[in-house]
């Protein structure tokens, strides 16, 4: 059960968030307050202070705001990356190509949101976009999926679109050379945050949120959207080496993508994370061959609760 303390103030009663006692002749903050109701001491105030964090994976699900918290610190959350395709080598089509990499999804970083007390929250995290691996002439990845939070009474606070996945169709092994196009940036909806107020950290100090810069972009109150893959293209003349492009980066450049496979290591595109876009494969190895692109990063939310006065 909640301890709450209310205080009259000539009108009506008003749940205190704060109280103080003179010690001394300095007034200090109580963290829990008492009283005595017939011989036994009864907790009837207590602080609330920052909960833990706690990060979601890729699923769907739902959490009760706790007691006495009216706001959610959204450190970090993403919309899932996109998957990129692999290279392609040709048979005398005059050229090679480069598999483009995927798209990031959309972002927050830091940001403070005004919740109700005990509301449900319900929350999807989106799955990274699977590579394009199959013929590698005509080859399409898959797009990274939503990352959401909603609460039952204060509605939708964002929805994190994930990043686009690449292609690169329209290839004959003779020619003509495919057309590569990169993953899409994924595009986002978010809520007003809370700019200011004092809240009780978990150190047991009192802090305003415009400090909270713990998140990825190091910035508080900060959301944008993902940004596109890159896409090397093609390269001109038989048996051209070209390497692969490199996924989109997430949270404003902050989380690189995956890298891009190497045609003289003979390395596949590295995987994205943190939403971002996967590394598509290179073309044209020494003998003949491509190398393989690479899945979308998962998107995430890491979260705790705050009462903010």
């Amino acid at each position: 059960m909640a301890s709450e303390t209310y205080v009259h103030d000539g009108s009506s009663f008003n749940e205190a968030t704060q109280i103080y006692v003179n010690v001394g002749g300095t007034f200090k903050e109580v963290d829990e307050g008492y009283a005595n109701v017939s011989g036994t001491y009864k907790l009837v105030f207590s602080a609330f202070t920052a909960t833990s964090f706690v990060t979601l994976s890729p699923g769907t699900g739902s959490f009760a705001v706790p007691a006495n918290a009216n706001a959610i610190h959204i450190q970090s959350a993403v919309g899932a990356g996109g998957g990129a395709v692999r290279g392609a080598d040709y048979d005398k089509a005059g050229g090679e190509s480069s598999g483009a990499g995927g798209g990031s999804g959309a972002y927050v970083s830091d940001k403070v949101f005004s919740i109700s007390d005990s509301e449900t929250m319900s929350y999807a995290v989106g799955s990274g976009g699977s590579a394009g691996n199959g013929s590698h002439l005509n080859a399409i990845a898959s797009a990274g999926t939503s990352t959401t939070l909603s609460g039952s009474s204060t509605g939708t606070l964002f929805t994190l679109n994930g990043g686009g996945g690449s292609r690169g169709t329209g290839g004959g092994a003779q020619g003509p050379l495919r057309t590569n196009v990169a993953g899409t940036a994924g595009t986002g909806t978010v809520a007003t945050g809370l700019t200011t107020g004092i809240f009780k950290d978990s150190d047991g100090t009192n802090k305003n949120i415009n400090t909270l810069n713990g998140g990825p972009t190091s910035s508080f109150n900060d959301n944008g959207d993902g940004v596109i893959g890159q896409n090397n293209g093609n390269c001109g003349g038989d048996n051209c080496k070209i390497n692969g492009s490199n996924g989109g980066s997430s949270f404003n450049g902050n989380i690189a993508g995956g890298a891009g496979g190497n045609v003289n290591a003979r390395t596949n595109g590295s995987a994205g994370t943190r939403g971002s876009g996967g590394g598509g494969g290179g073309g044209q190895l020494s003998g003949g061959g491509n190398t393989l692109g690479a899945a979308g990063g998962n998107g995430e939310i890491v979260y705790r609760f705050l009462k903010v006065r």
